[in-house]
């Protein structure tokens, strides 16, 4: 839907102000002048409408007629806006179309135009002449990477990391015996002839009807294969530690279980000597294999273990429409993975996984007051979380 308000007082002035104080960035962009004469200039328009209302956040705004680096007001010629043939402009090269307000406000005694972007429940967008998808990288425009325009389907519901199928592998890669183990703790009963539409219904394999043939599912190889890191380099933990200002390097690998268990082990032995409880840390791990983003192929989950502070980064930011304070006081935050947590819940024998709604509530009381914090990088697809190093006296409270 497009709305149309020609010369229009609607938006409060006091807004626009706001708005001109504030940089270009992910949801504010600023023209001179908005040129639609050639293609050319139509398709960088529409990349630039697009890239807003797929990126993260509220509704955008191009505000035209302002000088972007001086913030000079230009000023347009309202006649210049016509609603009409921005439809016509983005209808014909955004599918879906966008949401859009288009105003010219009378600011300082000029016509300033203001082309709202709604927040879409409809994306992602893309431009339909090409199939591309772009997003905002600070205030750049940008084409989405695969593993940004996959999290745009998954928001929506369209698909589910875990249930993707892997069709380089078979399922000779994943271990039987570990789910028979699995389908055990269900209650159901394994009879051999129906060993394969068990593995089916529960989304470990997919059944591809042009090839007649079974693939793991990404969700069955994290919980079943014993290494799936030969196949998924980065679905790994790197822990890294400093001897005598030495970095070292430990990578641990296996299924989710087994890098569990793997990495408290290692925290264990190293924080012995220095009195340090590993549960804090040990808890972002557990937190981090539930909520990564399992569609970025270029990071793994890094522990960076120092004397003055303890860093756990896992690609994926936060859930869209969510801050480290509203995941904070939610008492059921949603799950990027929630078909992977629902299954570590049965699987894992030490009930880690019971406590993960509540770990950023624990992490929080567990400290005093700003020694711990929570990162949300966006243009890195990277969410943080900041401990105090073994070396910082008195720094738990609870423990």
């Amino acid at each position: 839907m497009f709305h149309q308000r020609g010369v229009s007082q609607s938006l409060d002035i006091q807004r626009l102000k706001a708005l001109i104080k504030n940089k270009e960035g992910v949801k504010l962009d600023f023209k001179e002048i908005l040129n639609l004469k050639t293609e050319s200039d139509k398709k960088e328009f529409v990349k630039d409408v697009i890239a807003i209302a797929n990126s993260v956040g509220g509704r955008g705004y191009l505000i035209i007629g302002i000088k972007d680096t001086t913030k000079e007001i230009k000023g347009i010629n309202p006649e210049d806006l016509n609603e009409e043939r921005i439809q016509q402009i983005i209808s014909y090269r955004c599918d879906p179309p966008v949401n859009l307000l288009v105003e010219t406000v009378n600011y300082q005694d000029k016509y300033v135009g203001v082309i709202t972007i709604f927040k879409s429940p409809l994306k992602p967008h893309q431009m339909r002449q090409t199939g591309a998808f772009y997003i905002r990288r600070g205030s750049t425009t940008d084409f989405a990477r695969r593993y940004e325009i996959a999290n745009m389907f998954q928001e929506i519901g369209l698909i589910s990391n875990e249930l993707i199928p892997l069709y380089n592998l078979g399922i000779d890669v994943l271990n039987r015996q570990l789910i028979k183990e699995y389908i055990k703790k269900l209650g159901l009963s394994l009879n051999e002839s129906v060993e394969k539409d068990i593995w089916l219904s529960l989304g470990i394999t997919y059944y591809d009807d042009d090839t007649n043939k079974l693939y793991p599912t990404l969700g069955g190889l994290l919980l079943f294969c014993e290494h799936p890191q030969i196949y998924m380099p980065y679905f790994g933990i790197k822990i890294i530690t400093y001897d005598q200002k030495m970095k070292k390097i430990t990578n641990i690998g296996g299924n989710i279980i087994d890098m569990l268990n793997r990495s408290q082990e290692f925290l264990q032995t190293y924080f012995k000597p220095y009195d340090y409880p590993i549960e804090p840390v040990f808890q972002c791990i557990v937190n981090a294999v539930v909520h990564r983003d399992y569609f970025d192929l270029t990071k793994e989950i890094v522990v960076v273990i120092g004397s003055t502070k303890i860093e756990v980064s896992n690609p994926g930011t936060l859930p869209k429409g969510t801050n480290p304070q509203t995941i904070i006081r939610e008492l059921n935050p949603a799950k990027r993975n929630n078909w992977l947590y629902q299954r570590l819940m049965t699987l894992d024998k030490e009930n880690r996984f019971l406590g993960t709604n509540y770990s950023l509530q624990n992490l929080i009381g567990m400290f005093p007051k700003n020694t711990l914090r929570l990162l949300n990088i966006e243009r890195r697809n990277l969410f943080k979380v900041i401990l105090p190093g073994f070396k910082v006296d008195k720094i738990f409270k609870n423990i």
